[in-house]
């Protein structure tokens, strides 16, 4: 019995390893996923890009400000002259956080009583602002230590008070719903489109369909059509979710988000479709699939910020059409971001589907003679 489990055994892997390509999918995609994991995935926020409007201007206020840039996790990008400043600077997202002192901030310290340090926060990502205003209370209160230590006072002088925009209570749920709206998309297209031609090939039907009248980009059209209007189902069924079930306000024109949906489907079904024509299997167009799929997710910026990724795996990440549409989902859904401003998004999109679906073209017609 044990001779003849053994001999099955030692077929399974010379099946499973003859083959070069299935060689290439077995070993390398894990290699790929180690370092993408090892180096992308990672939820410390390093560099918070902070403003500061100081309407005290005093001694102790300085004092306070030093503390924060003396903090290697902040870095200072701006000082605010007027009120109406702070507005684009966080619709921009030129920096995380304000701080503003208000205006007798030193005096009141100097008198012994609580002064107040207000924290303006971009609540869009609600795990990465909560951490920032978190670090922010730790900086406050060393300053509050200092203080009290140089001045032999009894209570804390300086109270944080913090408010987030675009999120409010800061859910996490109105973050990561608005990003499964471009997850769920991209798993069905990829999964339609991906075993298309490989299915026909294993179940030996594809060489029928060549005899047939069609020319080789009417097969393609026909192969591409299908996970379009499953996606676009599939997307629109989970805006309806986010909004009616999960309460996830949706700000932003129902037009622009749909612009980005239809160009995020071309661009994924270019890359499903050129391993699907790569593939000679269903299991390796399954592999091929999986073996996007999860470097797509984790450079997306779907949990994890980018602005925390190594410089080299930033430049990655601008391949992956994820990226850009998990902007434009957010900008739409939390902050009614206006087609002006995600068109830096919505072309990059428009590039990678061009790309994509050309690949997908050559590799089709490349391996039909």
């Amino acid at each position: 019995m044990w001779q003849r489990i053994l001999a099955l055994v030692v077929k399974e892997f010379l099946t499973l390893f003859k083959d070069k390509q299935s060689r290439f999918v077995t070993i390398v995609p894990p290699l790929i996923q180690l370092v993408v994991f090892g180096y992308a995935a990672s939820f410390d926020l390093n560099h918070v890009p902070y403003a500061v409007y100081d309407r005290d201007q005093g001694q102790a206020g300085r004092a306070l400000m030093a503390t924060f840039s003396g903090s290697p996790n902040f870095q200072l990008r701006h000082i605010v002259q007027r009120q109406d400043e702070i507005a684009d600077l966080l619709d921009n997202r030129e920096v995380l956080l304000v701080l503003q002192l208000e205006p007798r901030f030193s005096e009141k310290l100097a008198a012994g009583e609580p002064a107040q340090v207000q924290v303006l926060v971009d609540g869009r990502n609600s795990n990465t602002a909560q951490i920032a205003v978190n670090y922010a209370g730790t900086v406050i209160g060393s300053f509050n230590e200092q203080w009290i230590a140089q001045h032999g006072l009894d209570a804390p002088p300086a109270h944080l008070v913090s408010r987030a925009w675009f999120n409010p209570n800061l859910e996490s749920r109105w973050f990561f719903i608005p990003g499964l709206v471009g997850l769920l998309t991209l798993v069905v297209t990829m999964v339609v489109t991906s075993l298309s031609v490989a299915r026909e090939r294993e179940q030996g039907t594809f060489d029928q369909l060549l005899v047939t009248p069609l020319r080789p980009f009417e097969i393609l059209i026909g192969k591409a059509t299908p996970g379009f209007v499953v996606g676009l189902a599939e997307g629109s069924l989970v805006i309806l979710l986010a909004q009616v079930w999960f309460g996830v306000p949706l700000v932003g024109e129902l037009s622009v988000l749909y612009l980005g949906l239809v160009l995020f489907l071309l661009a994924a079904i270019g890359i499903g479709l050129a391993i699907s024509s790569l593939a000679v299997t269903l299991q390796q167009a399954l592999l091929g699939g999986f073996l996007f799929l999860v470097p797509a997710v984790i450079l997306s910026g779907f949990a994890t910020p980018i602005a925390n990724m190594p410089w080299a795996v930033q430049m990655i990440t601008l391949l992956d059409p994820l990226r850009y549409f998990l902007i434009v989902l957010r900008g739409v859904f939390l902050e009614g971001t206006p087609l002006s401003i995600l068109v830096h998004q919505l072309w990059p999109l428009a590039l990678i589907a061009g790309c994509t679906l050309s690949a997908a073209a050559w590799l089709f017609r490349h391996r039909l003679y």
